[in-house]
């Protein structure tokens, strides 16, 4: 069966980070390039950590039916999930594993179903996510302002995975994603 892997968070979470030491433990898993609108950030390189395109491209794109997913998370800044690079990775007989955010996630499993298994990285609180925003230093104030306010209505949605891990103390939580993986593709 082609199966996905679905990592959601609050920004600042920790998400990315776990992602990326779940790619180096299991070379069965291939990382899904989103498309977003917004410009790079930081190191970011095109084709790499994003497929960063024009809102006149995306929404093309949304006309052509080329997505799994996408949403409009803020005013003309889209991410979304190609049908395109689903198939790329299925094609090499890997699994696919995602990093999107809440809303994509939820989407993602809907769409996938009984392939898909989704993880959200819950923050130890909002006071210790703020500050892991703050220390990110790639956000002017009222951009972790607006995370944090997102935050908060993002762990609503935490009942919607299939599983949840606190984020408070990083190498257990890659142990206990280890675990959760090896169960899901064995």
């Amino acid at each position: 069966m082609k199966k996905v892997i679905i990592f959601s968070a609050p920004s600042g979470s920790g998400k990315t980070t776990l992602v990326q030491h779940c790619l180096q433990v299991f070379p069965v898993l291939q990382f899904s390039i989103s498309c977003t609108t917004r410009a790079p950030r930081g190191a970011e390189v095109d084709g790499k950590d994003y497929h960063f395109i024009s809102p006149e491209v995306f929404k093309a794109k949304i006309e052509e039916d080329a997505f799994v997913e996408y949403e409009e998370v803020y005013a003309d800044k889209f991410y979304g999930t190609l049908k395109s690079e689903v198939e790329r990775i299925w094609n090499q007989d890997k699994i696919v594993i995602f990093d999107v955010d809440v809303k994509g996630g939820i989407a993602l499993k809907k769409y996938f179903g009984d392939q898909a298994m989704s993880v959200f990285i819950m923050p130890p609180s909002i006071e210790e996510l703020e500050r892991r925003l703050k220390n990110r230093g790639t956000d002017d104030i009222e951009t972790i302002k607006t995370r944090l306010a997102k935050a908060e209505s993002e762990i609503l949605f935490q009942k919607n995975f299939d599983k949840i891990i606190v984020n408070a103390n990083l190498d257990e939580s890659k142990e206990e994603i280890e675990n959760l993986i090896r169960q899901f593709i064995a």
